[in-house]
């Protein structure tokens, strides 16, 4: 049997891992291994070339302003792999012309009815975007691990 007080140290320290996984990193590796600002727009670009031609999550992208998720994945891609940008997180609606309601990642993903199915399709996409710009598997490994946690927020069913 567990007691509380190694209960509560366990807890804790998965609670930091999460927050960790979360976090950008510090150095700069898996950045340069994606090629920098040049290389993650190319994976972007192709990541998206790929998701939209996908028949499992095309048609949540349906209603999405394109350009602008273009802009934020290579912010959130170049800022969680190390590098110099930042990633606001924030989405404005392609209704808005860009003013008006902020939706944060998860208030963006509620009405999708986005399932783990399609989420696991879409990190396959990712994974053959990166694939095909011959990203190191390992530096590959570094971003999803990344942006996995994130699913809390996407999947609603």
């Amino acid at each position: 049997m567990i007691k509380r007080p190694r209960l509560l140290a366990l807890g804790l320290l998965l609670a930091s891992s999460l927050a960790l996984a979360q976090m950008p990193y510090t150095e700069d590796s898996t950045y340069q291994g994606l090629g920098g600002k040049e290389g993650i727009k190319k994976i972007v670009d192709t990541f998206l070339t790929l998701v939209l031609a996908d028949p499992r999550i095309k048609d949540n992208f349906t209603d999405f302003d394109i350009p602008q998720l273009n802009t934020r994945l290579q912010e959130q891609f170049c800022e969680f792999a190390g590098g110099p940008c930042k990633y606001t997180g924030k989405y404005r609606d392609k209704t808005m012309d860009g003013v008006g309601t902020v939706r944060d990642m998860k208030t963006v993903h509620q009405d999708l009815k986005i399932t783990n199915a399609m989420f696991n399709a879409l990190t396959e996409d990712l994974q053959i975007a990166m694939e095909q710009h011959n990203v190191p598997s390992s530096v590959a490994l570094k971003l999803v691990a990344k942006l996995a946690p994130m699913q809390r927020d996407i999947v609603t069913q």
